[in-house]
């Protein structure tokens, strides 16, 4: 190869390093000041379990993965025929309690009238045997009579009594069959977006079986590990600020929601201060409610960014990291 052609590429070679580093200076994000670190993360969201309570079959899931729901939206059901036909014996219980009930009370109006009349009759016959016209077998007999009547209105009144309890037994029964009947439908406890379907209609679930699982979109946050010496000046509420790896242009307002109490990556022994410095605490940054309900359908989990915090309130954010969202 001639000089010339060495030459031509050592000209070549030059201007390529030197693109490649004004590119890397175009793009590489500035400087922070003093007061001001960052983090890689990723965007997580709390998930919701919406489970069975009781064993049973999956008779229908009504949510397809990725729709939107809203609190007390049905997502699925659970097979209730068993529970259905417990439910009708125990409502025709309630219904023959009922009945047996005004059957007592008719027996009771009968009791009460019975012991009235004897109670007249031996009225009567104490006023005749005091002037000798009737003997004392008969007014002995009236009374006994009374007697036998009042134990019958007694026995009567305790056949209510054992009509109103039976009644609110069996009632008690079809309110529990009720709930448990209302537990086969599951509904979402929150508003959020359907994240996975875990099992389809006709699949048996035990006590506490996942039947869909709900991304809860109001909640969203990025977790960042920082160095102990960070950690340690950060206050739950400091300003934080979030650039996501998808929108790079965009600066998302955050706030410094938990903060680690115990260290990850702990090595085993900690003696000397650099091997304090390889101390990590998880910090979460939170997105503000009011801002995920108005990007809502934008918001999603598992991206990638940097978070940026505010150790210091007095630091000031750099240009660059002033909030700036989509219109």
């Amino acid at each position: 190869m001639s000089k010339t052609h060495w030459l031509i590429l050592l000209v070549l070679s030059a201007a390529l390093g030197l693109a490649g580093f004004f590119a890397w200076q175009h793009y590489a994000a500035p400087a922070l000041p003093e007061g001001i670190v960052s983090s890689n993360g990723r965007i997580e969201a709390e998930r919701i379990d919406v489970s069975a309570k009781l064993p049973g079959r999956v008779s229908e899931v009504l949510v397809s993965e990725g729709q939107w729901v809203t609190a007390g939206t049905l997502v699925a059901r659970l097979d209730t025929l068993e529970i259905d036909a417990q439910l009708h014996q125990a409502e025709a219980m309630v219904k023959q309690a009922e009945q047996q009930k005004l059957q007592s009370d008719a027996l009771l109006k009968q009791r009460e009238a019975e012991l009235e009349f004897v109670k007249l009759e031996v009225t009567r016959t104490e006023q005749l045997a005091a002037k000798g016209h009737a003997t004392q077998q008969q007014l002995d007999q009236l009374k006994t009579a009374q007697a036998s009547a009042a134990a019958g209105v007694a026995a009567a009144q305790a056949g209510i009594d054992l009509g109103v309890a039976t009644i609110a037994s069996a009632k008690a029964s079809v309110e529990r069959l009720q709930s448990i009947k209302d537990d086969a439908s599951l509904f979402a406890p929150r508003d959020g977006r359907v994240q996975y379907i875990l099992a389809k209609a006709g699949e048996v679930v035990g006590a506490g079986g996942k039947v869909v699982t709900l991304t809860d979109l109001t909640d969203i946050y990025m977790t960042i590990f920082l160095p102990a010496r960070n950690a340690g000046l950060l206050a739950v509420g400091a300003e934080a600020r979030l650039i996501l790896d998808p929108i790079p242009d965009y600066v998302v307002p955050a706030q410094v929601s938990f903060v680690a109490s115990t260290a990850q990556f702990t090595p085993k022994s900690v003696e000397t201060a650099d091997e304090r410095d390889q101390l990590m605490f998880r910090v979460k940054l939170s997105i503000p409610p009011s801002l995920l309900a108005k990007y809502q359908e934008q918001a999603k989990a598992g991206v990638a960014g940097v978070g940026y915090v505010r150790l210091d309130d007095t630091a000031r954010w750099p240009d660059w990291l002033q909030v700036k969202l989509p219109q």
